[in-house]
C-alpha cells in the first residue's frame, strides 16, 4: 500500500517535471547555458569579418588624392610654371595644395620636415623639375610623378621628375614599416589576451610588469627579424625597437583596460579601435593624403597611426623627429594603465590573499 503511494507520488513528481517549459523558463535556461555566448560570438565574428574587409577596402582599394601639400620655389621663376601647376591641379582634381618658398633650400627643408610631399622648381634646362619623396609615401610619389610627366607632355613643358628621398632597396613599396607596426599592434593585444587566459592569477602590478616584459622582447624580435635576419630595412635599431615595444605595450594595455571594464567582451572594442579603424587609417599602406579625409585625420590620433608615423620618421627623416606620435602612444598607454589601476578591483584575475596565521598575527 505504502509502495503504491510512493509510486504514485513519484509519478506525480515526474509528471510535474515533464510539463512543457514556458517561454520565460526556456529563455532563462538558454541564458545560463553556453549556447548564448556561442551564438553571440557567431554573430560578432560574422559582423567583424565583413567590417574588416570593408574597412580595408574602403581605405585602400581606390586611393584618391586629398590635399597633397607641395612646395613651389618662386626664385628663380619657373618658366611656364603657371601652366604646369594648373595642369597638375586639373590632373589631381584640384587636390594640390601649393606653398610658396623663396628658394630651393627652404623648400627642401619643408620636405624633410614632412610639411610637403613634392617640390616644383625651375630645372637647369629651363623647364620644370618635380622633386618627389618616395619615403613620404610611395603611392603619393608615384601619383605625382605620373601626373607630372603627363601634364608636361600635354602643356609642352619639359618636366624632370626626381625622387630626392627614395625608399630603401629592400622595401621598394614602403610597406615594411607598416607590417612591423601591424605586427606590434596585433601581438600586443594578443599577448594581453594570453596573459588573461594562461596567467589569470597575476595581480594588477604584475600584469603591467609582464606586459612591459613581452613588449620589450617582442619589439626586439620584430626589429631583429626585419633588419638583421631579412635585411629588408636598415633600421636605427634601438629607436625602432623601443617604438615597437612602446606600441606593443600600449596595445596590450588597451585590451587590459577594456578587459577590466567589459570582461569577456573586451576583444570587440580592442579590435575595433586597433584593427578595424586604426590600421587602415595609419598611413602605412596608403599615405594619408590618399586616404578618405576623415580617416586621414583620425589615424594620427590612434596607436597604429602613431606607431607608423614615429617609425617612418625614425628611419627616413633622422634629425627631423616629431614628438606628437610619441605623445599619442603615451596618452593611450597612460589612460589605459590609469583605468586598469583605478578599477583594479574589477580586474578579472589576481590571487586571493592568504590569511595570516594566528601566530604571525600575534
Amino acid at each position: 500500500m505504502s509502495g503504491g503511494t510512493e509510486q504514485g507520488g513519484s509519478s506525480e513528481r515526474h509528471g510535474a517535471h515533464g510539463r512543457p517549459l514556458t517561454l520565460r523558463e526556456r529563455w532563462e535556461a538558454y541564458k545560463n547555458s553556453p549556447f548564448l555566448p556561442a551564438t553571440v560570438l557567431v554573430l560578432i565574428v560574422a559582423a567583424a569579418a565583413g567590417l574588416f574587409a570593408g574597412s580595408y577596402t574602403y581605405a585602400m582599394a581606390n586611393p584618391t588624392p586629398h590635399r597633397i601639400p607641395a612646395a613651389l620655389v618662386t626664385q628663380p621663376e619657373v618658366e611656364r610654371g603657371e601652366a604646369f601647376v594648373a595642369g597638375m591641379e586639373k590632373a589631381l582634381d584640384a587636390s594640390l595644395e601649393l606653398h610658396d618658398y623663396p628658394d630651393a633650400a627652404d623648400a627642401r627643408r619643408a620636405l624633410d620636415e614632412q610639411k610637403v610631399f613634392a617640390i616644383v622648381r625651375a630645372s637647369a634646362d629651363g623647364g620644370v623639375a618635380l622633386d618627389v619623396a618616395g619615403a613620404s609615401g610611395a603611392s603619393v610619389a608615384e601619383l605625382l610623378g605620373k601626373a607630372g610627366i603627363e601634364v608636361g607632355d600635354a602643356t609642352g613643358v619639359e618636366v624632370t621628375v626626381r625622387d630626392v628621398k627614395p625608399l630603401q632597396r629592400g622595401d621598394p613599396r614602403g610597406l615594411a614599416l607598416f607590417y612591423i607596426s601591424l605586427a606590434a599592434v596585433i601581438m600586443g593585444f594578443l599577448g594581453a589576451i594570453q596573459l588573461s587566459v594562461h596567467a589569470h592569477g597575476l595581480n594588477p602590478a604584475e600584469r603591467i610588469a609582464f606586459t612591459v616584459a613581452y613588449a620589450l622582447l617582442g619589439g626586439f624580435a620584430i626589429a631583429a627579424a626585419v633588419d638583421w635576419w631579412l635585411g629588408a630595412v636598415d633600421l636605427p635599431f634601438v629607436q625602432s625597437w623601443l617604438i615597437l615595444a612602446f606600441t606593443m605595450f600600449t596595445s596590450g594595455m588597451v585590451f587590459t583596460m577594456f578587459n577590466t571594464l567589459m570582461g569577456r567582451w573586451a576583444m570587440i572594442p580592442t579590435w575595433g579601435v586597433m584593427v578595424l579603424l586604426g590600421n587602415p587609417s595609419s598611413g602605412g599602406a596608403v599615405s594619408w593624403p590618399l586616404l578618405p579625409s576623415a580617416l586621414g585625420h583620425i589615424g594620427r590620433w590612434l596607436p597604429p597611426g602613431a606607431s607608423v608615423n614615429a617609425q617612418h620618421t625614425a628611419v627616413y627623416y633622422q634629425g627631423h623627429q616629431f614628438v606628437f606620435p610619441y605623445l599619442v602612444l603615451a596618452a593611450w598607454a597612460l589612460v589605459s594603465c590609469t583605468v586598469f589601476w583605478v578599477w583594479r578591483h574589477r580586474h578579472p584575475g589576481g590571487r586571493a590573499r592568504t590569511p595570516e596565521h594566528a601566530a604571525a598575527a600575534t
